[in-house]
């Protein structure tokens, strides 16, 4: 008959091939994850800044289309009233809202948070609106 003894040396041996990972190998683990981490922060902050950039960017060309849609609609003439009769910035853009496809209720809302757009005085020209950028630098586009 087999005695007690020998009937546990191989659960002993199971047993310690069964156990977790190492205090070296979890280190290891960890100083990787914090090496990817360290390089990808940076890149993903820049790119969701440069994201924002660009739909700033985007929603200032829809506000241009928007105005010439406006210009077509109306014709030239009443266009060029109702723009001057409106003296803001957000009656402006309601005059624009019909002609902006799924926009926000206010210009503040429809443009990503500290860009702002300045509208053109007169319609007639067919300028582009201003943006500015939240550090309050023109934007080209």
């Amino acid at each position: 008959m087999n005695s007690p003894e020998q009937l546990t040396r191989p659960a002993r041996k199971a047993r310690r091939f069964l156990g977790g990972f190492s205090l070296v190998e979890m280190m290891a683990c960890v100083s990787i994850i914090g090496i990817i981490a360290f390089l990808a922060i940076p890149s993903v902050s820049r790119m969701r800044s440069d994201s924002e950039r660009n739909l700033a960017i985007a929603r200032a060309e829809s506000l241009n289309l928007a105005q010439a849609s406006f210009i077509q609609v109306r014709g030239r003439t009443q266009a060029a009233a109702d723009w001057t009769a409106a003296a803001s910035a957000t009656a402006k853009y309601n005059l624009l809202l019909p002609y902006l496809s799924y926009a926000e209720s206010t210009v503040t809302a429809f443009m990503p948070a500290g860009y702002t757009v300045t509208f053109p005085t007169s319609i007639l020209a067919m300028t582009k609106v201003s943006l500015r950028d939240p550090s309050n630098s023109t934007i080209l586009y």
